[in-house]
């Protein structure tokens, strides 16, 4: 899976101040993308898997990918020497690419693929869930943030810099964490393959 830097956009509010705060919330905004691919056995469409499915790096590719952009636009207010966050907006685009058959395979391998395919989608989709927790644990974690500060609010655009940097690393860790169980020699992505291939 593929990871994108969040980002963060910040806008000072008016300087008197007054406004009640609130958090607006978030949105994750959904796409699910395919590439084709075609073999007559298991094997051969693990082949094609490796030749045409999302880039992984530099020199691999992947079978399936969970890749995410995540903006926030927040607005910060000054009055009597505080400034405070009045309103976060944070949006996740998510995309799924997952692979598709260009046409239909004989009975036996076509169940082989279905099976393969449920678990390739529930590994994403897990992704996904992670993905959407970091959403609701950053829009925490930045909620009620107010400092003594100057006018152009700088240690508070800091701040909140920081924590929602903080936020980040901890799901990123979450989500490599879980690759690595699900990656490893004998674990479910190395079962999915092999039972397409029909080694087990």
């Amino acid at each position: 899976m593929r990871l994108a830097v969040v980002t963060c956009l910040i806008t000072l509010g008016g300087l008197c101040g007054g406004a009640p705060e609130a958090l607006a919330g978030t949105k994750v905004l959904v796409t699910t993308r395919s590439y084709d691919i075609a073999g007559a056995t298991g094997a051969a469409l693990v082949e094609a898997m490796n030749r045409k499915g999302p880039k992984h790096g530099f020199m691999t590719r992947a079978i399936a990918d969970t890749s995410y952009v995540v903006n926030w636009k927040l607005d910060v207010d000054r009055a009597d020497g505080v400034c405070r966050l009045r309103g976060a907006d944070g949006t996740m685009e998510l995309t799924y690419t997952f692979p598709r058959l260009a046409s239909p395979p004989k009975p036996e391998l076509e169940r082989r693929w279905r099976r393969f395919l449920a678990g390739v989608h529930a590994h994403e989709h897990h992704h996904g869930r992670i993905a959407k927790a970091m959403m609701r644990a950053t829009d925490k974690s930045i909620a009620g943030l107010k400092l003594a500060d100057n006018w152009f609010c700088t240690a508070t655009h800091r701040e909140a810099r920081r924590r929602i940097d903080s936020v980040y690393a901890q799901y990123e860790a979450k989500q490599n964490a879980f690759d690595a169980r699900e990656h490893r020699d004998g674990g479910h992505v190395d079962r999915l393959v092999n039972a397409l291939m029909g080694k087990n």
